[in-house]
């Protein structure tokens, strides 16, 4: 959009180049700028953070899994209660996010064990209720079933001529105004080659010789 934008002022366009490890590099934040200035490398924390506990993925006692952030000291309070280990919120390092950080394995442990022992279902229910920021994770058959993602149309039915109906991924963005959609999963082998050829300047006549070669 800005290429355009300077497009529209300039009357010149421009090559916009960028390698898909760039915006993930951006997902990290700050970490090269600790590095240059701190010297410090952030080790590898899994599902955890540095800063705030608890905050991680725990298995439920159907089998699944959920995420749970408390990042907020009053929503960690009303986890630890929730899970019934109100003791800790005595602890003088639960008062801090970083405290609490230091101690996610005690906290881990206490929300884990009771997650454990409940279903997704009743985890996502009673967590919601105490306002404690709460999700499944999924995975492709949750997503394919999943209200928002139907409500978004993230999910599309496609018909293929060899696989008949099929569901796949959905155009990546939606406009307004000018909406995409997605004709086919994949055209058969050679079914645009005579369009193409045509339009690259063979006649009927030369595209029946192809054939009768065997080339096309």
């Amino acid at each position: 959009m800005t290429a355009l934008a300077a497009r529209e002022r300039t009357g010149e366009g421009q090559v916009v180049d960028m390698a898909i490890i760039e915006p993930i590099l951006a997902v990290l934040g700050p970490q090269p700028l600790w590095y240059d200035q701190l010297g410090h490398v952030q080790p590898r924390t899994g599902n955890r953070s540095q800063n705030n506990a608890p905050r991680n993925t725990y298995r439920t006692a159907d089998g699944t899994w959920v995420a749970v952030s408390a990042s907020a000291r009053s929503v960690a309070e009303r986890v630890l209660r929730l899970v019934g280990r109100p003791e800790l919120i005595d602890e003088p390092w639960f008062a801090t996010g970083a405290g609490r950080a230091r101690h996610a394995d005690v906290l881990d442990e206490a929300v884990g064990r009771w997650i454990a022992r409940h279903t997704r279902d009743d985890v996502l229910a009673v967590f919601e209720k105490a306002q404690a920021a709460v999700a499944p994770v999924q995975d492709v058959r949750d997503v394919m079933r999943d209200p928002q993602y139907r409500a978004l149309g993230t999910i599309t039915t496609v018909d293929d001529p060899e696989l008949g109906p099929l569901r796949m991924q959905n155009v990546l963005f939606r406009l307004s105004a000018t909406p995409g959609a997605v004709r086919w999963a994949g055209r058969p082998h050679g079914a645009d080659t005579e369009e193409v050829l045509t339009e690259l300047g063979l006649a009927p006549a030369e595209l029946a010789a192809l054939r009768e070669e065997g080339a096309l």
